[in-house]
């Protein structure tokens, strides 16, 4: 019976752990991956269970845990790399489920001995440990919460190598009927409920620490664009201003202003305008990556600072932003209306201040607001582009009105 209860301690610590990440996702409404982790735990607490619940002799019980062991694992990691900023290769997660699965099956059909499918499936989870280690050290940041996340995971990867081998040295055979009163069945419970803890109280560590970072971030966003406020875009494209060239990274600044705006709230009414700058700073929070900065800087006028990004990549960007925004439907607007934006682009020069980055961009942007609206103008091009035609549907009616 005292075996019994031991038994499941594993499996409830791991349902807490999920029941604690589910509540920090929903009600701080934070990102995926820590949803991700609620799932990975719940996927472990099954695992755990089935482990415990089932007859040891069974020929399901490695199969079945090995499934929701490998998921969890899986869902695990990629959520561990995804807060990271990287994406886990998941294709080779598959090939070595698959193979050690291949491999299970044949121990399962010759031999009644659960070492060597205890050492099968270990060296499994190990292997998708160490891959997705390896792919966390490539992220660029490197706090100290990362740091004790890889060293956590780097911890897993061994166990899951060496833990199986060290077991079976002094049990040298296991029979299935008497797995769970083998010295393995006891030490895995053991290490399996202190890594449980480990690593949840280091992801616990780093998800507050998340959530800290997000209220405080929270004062800082323009509440109707949903972008930066313009004294902390301000602040944080003066920051990146010295790393770029400290790290010898383009840095380029993309100012966008919609057009006719003053006309769009005395015909339509401010809530009508409120709608447009909401659309396009839900549109621009879509389209730039999470290692740029874009916020909301005038009434209707826009900036982004595209990190690590040359000038032609950046105007690409603009055009993109330029032609989404001239096909966006706002409520607030009849269905055959559709607004336009100017912007103008502009990357950083050796010891260029944000101000002087900010005023070159800006003459672009004044540029393209000259030479007709709805087009990208580029401070490092002397040459003038043509204007790029406005549909016919976008501004004909917008036109009549604001200009009637």
């Amino acid at each position: 019976m005292q075996t019994q209860i031991l038994g499941l301690l594993t499996p409830m610590m791991a349902l807490l752990f999920a029941a604690t990440f589910a509540v920090f996702w929903r009600a701080g409404r934070m990102k995926r991956h820590v949803l991700g982790f609620a799932i990975s735990y719940v996927l472990f607490a099954v695992g755990f269970l089935i482990t415990h619940l089932l007859p040891g002799d069974a020929f399901y019980l490695f199969h079945a845990t090995q499934v929701l062991y490998s998921l969890g694992v899986t869902v695990f990691l990629a959520s561990v790399c995804e807060r990271a900023g990287q994406r886990l290769h998941l294709g080779s997660f598959a090939v070595v489920y698959v193979i050690s699965a291949l491999v299970l099956g044949l121990t399962v059909n010759l031999s009644d001995d659960v070492g060597p499918r205890l050492v099968i499936v270990n060296i499994g989870y190990g292997a998708m440990f160490a891959m997705g280690v390896t792919t966390l050290l490539t992220a660029r940041r490197r706090n100290l919460i990362d740091v004790a996340i890889i060293a956590v995971m780097a911890f897993q990867a061994v166990d899951f190598f060496i833990r199986p081998t060290m077991t079976l040295l002094f049990e040298r055979s296991i029979p299935a009927e008497a797995y769970r009163d083998s010295i393995y069945y006891s030490l895995i419970g053991l290490v399996l409920g202190v890594k449980s803890i480990t690593t949840a109280m280091v992801l616990i560590a780093a998800t507050i620490t998340e959530w800290t970072t997000a209220l405080r971030e929270s004062s800082e966003r323009d509440a109707l664009s949903g972008l930066r406020n313009r004294g902390s875009f301000e602040e944080t494209v003066r920051n990146l201003l010295p790393r770029a060239q400290t790290e010898g990274r383009a840095l380029s600044l993309v100012v966008a202003d919609i057009d006719h705006f003053k006309k769009v709230n005395d015909i339509w009414g401010h809530q009508a305008g409120d709608q447009a700058i909401s659309g396009i700073g839900e549109l621009i929070g879509k389209m730039v990556r999470g290692c740029d900065a874009a916020g909301r800087i005038g009434g209707e006028e826009f900036c982004i600072a595209v990190w690590n990004c040359e000038n032609d990549p950046a105007h690409r960007l603009a055009e993109r932003i330029r032609l989404a925004f001239a096909s966006l439907r706002h409520s607030g607007l009849s269905d055959d209306i559709r607004l336009t934006a100017s912007f103008g682009v502009a990357t950083a020069r050796d010891g260029e201040t944000y101000e002087q980055l900010f005023a070159r961009a800006d003459a672009a942007l004044y540029k393209a607001k000259s030479n007709g609206r709805n087009r990208v103008e580029n401070a490092e091009e002397r040459r003038v582009e043509e204007a790029t035609p406005e549909p016919k549907s976008e501004l004909t009616e917008l036109k009549r009105a604001v200009t009637g």
